[in-house]
């Protein structure tokens, strides 16, 4: 994008003097939202380069070397703050140039808060690409009255022209096969190389491994189970693993947990409790004692899951629009391995005057999404009917709760049932479950059986 042009003295950029009219443009919306990256940096910035915002985008030549500014801090990591942006431009030698401090602090108390961020990032956004069009434009036009011949030629670098554009707009989405092979071919080789090495992150159960090898990058992973039968358990032994792998040689990942359902302080209880191998019950009765061995593994799991690269967010009444946006704002500071969202069906909708079929199938398309948007494996826990209790039968797809778009778009579907042989009265407080691999878009189906722990609430390898 070509950068604008420099800032006159009263700090105003020219007019545009081929068309005799001024480019289109908002000083106002360029410093309202240079107000809100004064106010919140880290996420606003980051919003700003999702959408392809650049120092170029602004119109006023001050606007776009304050904005320059900001994107060194943020890569840099450097806190973002009036007084320290002053200092940086400072000794950058353009504090001057920008027009002093005075017209900082000015930039700074625009707006009280960042929540019209959004609106003046795609208002600042729209006028740059509006500009870019008119320069694009104008200059082919001249050209035109100048044609002297080869019109193949000229055509095409009329196209080249206007597709620079709108490569500002769009982000690049189609690869040529040479990268996606190398990258199959590098797998390939770790396949031969070392038989049976997982490809993906790992579960943390070796049954589960070698059957789906890992949960793959930009696979969407549903876990579905009535209520009360420990898929929330089980997707947080899932979310461990991933982070604090114990097994040599296992790179921990980076894991984001969407829970719609609990409290993050809850969480962390049944996380510490399940690791540190603790009976809650006990610990809530005040049973353990004090300075007994418990305590020891709780004080030991908690500073490991201090240290762990683990995030939660635990906001209630989510869209699946507001879920990406997040997921997209931690994964551009923290580069992400694993997401885990509990769960499906409390997403809220984005239009709830749509039937609630198709409330669910907009979720789970954008969750779908998302794992391939950021090459990440997303685990999405999920209800199922009660037609397999009703039947009292081991569940099948068909059984996925409220929408069939869930066992469309998914990749892996794992469904937690309770044993063959178990009796009707069979609860979560049973000793062992069945994990059925219902869908493998790439690999097998099939069963297999998880020790289940009931005085932690941790599922384990099957053992007799």
């Amino acid at each position: 994008m070509d950068q604008p042009a420099p800032a006159a003295s009263s700090g105003r950029p020219p007019a545009a003097a081929a068309a005799g009219r001024t480019l289109p443009h908002s000083l106002e919306a360029e410093e309202h939202l240079l107000s809100c990256c004064l106010l919140d940096g880290a996420d606003v910035v980051a919003r700003c380069l999702e959408s392809r915002i650049s120092p170029s985008s602004f119109y006023d030549a001050r606007h776009g070397v304050i904005f320059e500014q900001l994107l060194d801090m943020y890569n840099r990591q450097v806190t973002i703050d009036v007084a320290v942006v002053a200092e940086e431009l400072k000794t950058a030698r353009k504090l001057e140039q920008v027009g002093g401090y005075a017209f900082l602090t000015q930039v700074s108390s625009r707006i009280p808060t960042t929540a019209q961020a959004g609106y003046f990032i795609d208002k600042v956004r729209e006028l740059a690409l509006l500009r870019e069009i008119i320069r694009a434009a104008t200059g082919t036009v001249e050209e035109c009255y100048g044609f002297s011949g080869g019109i193949d030629e000229f055509v095409d670098q009329v196209e080249q022209r206007i597709f620079g554009v709108t490569q500002s707009r769009v982000s690049e989405s189609a690869k040529q096969m040479r990268d996606p092979t190398r990258e199959a071919m590098n797998v390939i080789t770790r396949m031969m190389m070392k038989k049976g090495e997982l490809t993906g992150v790992t579960s943390g159960f070796k049954d589960l491994d070698a059957l789906l090898w890992g949960f793959q990058r930009n696979d969407m992973i549903v876990l579905a189970a009535r209520p009360s039968m420990g898929k929330t358990s089980l997707a947080l032994n899932f979310a461990e693993a991933a982070a604090m792998p114990r097994k040599a040689g296992v790179e921990p990942q980076r894991v984001l947990i969407f829970s719609l359902e609990m409290g993050a302080s809850q969480l962390a209880l049944r996380m510490l409790c399940s690791r540190a191998r603790v009976n809650m019950k006990l610990l809530r009765d005040g049973l353990l004692s004090k300075n007994g061995e418990e305590q020891n593994r709780l004080l030991e799991a908690a500073d490991e899951f201090t240290k762990a690269p683990i995030f939660i967010d635990d906001s209630s009444a989510l869209s699946i629009m507001q879920l990406r946006a997040k997921a997209r704002r931690v994964h551009a500071r923290h580069p992400l391995g694993f997401i885990m969202v509990d769960y499906l069906q409390l997403l809220s909708p984005t239009d709830p005057r749509v039937p609630r079929e198709q409330q669910v199938a907009e979720a789970s398309r954008g969750l779908k999404a998302l794992a391939k948007e950021l090459g990440v494996p997303v685990l999405v826990l999920s209800q199922l009917n009660r037609s397999s209790e009703k039947d009292n039968r081991t569940p099948r797809l068909s059984d996925l709760r409220e929408s069939g778009s869930i066992e469309q778009d998914a990749d892996v579907v794992l469904m937690l049932a309770r044993p063959r042989d178990a009796d009707e009265k069979f609860q979560v407080a049973s000793d062992s479950a069945e994990l059925i691999v219902a869908k493998q878009r790439n690999g097998p189906v099939g069963e297999l059986k998880l020790t289940f722990l009931r005085d932690i609430t941790r599922f384990e390898n099957f053992h007799q």
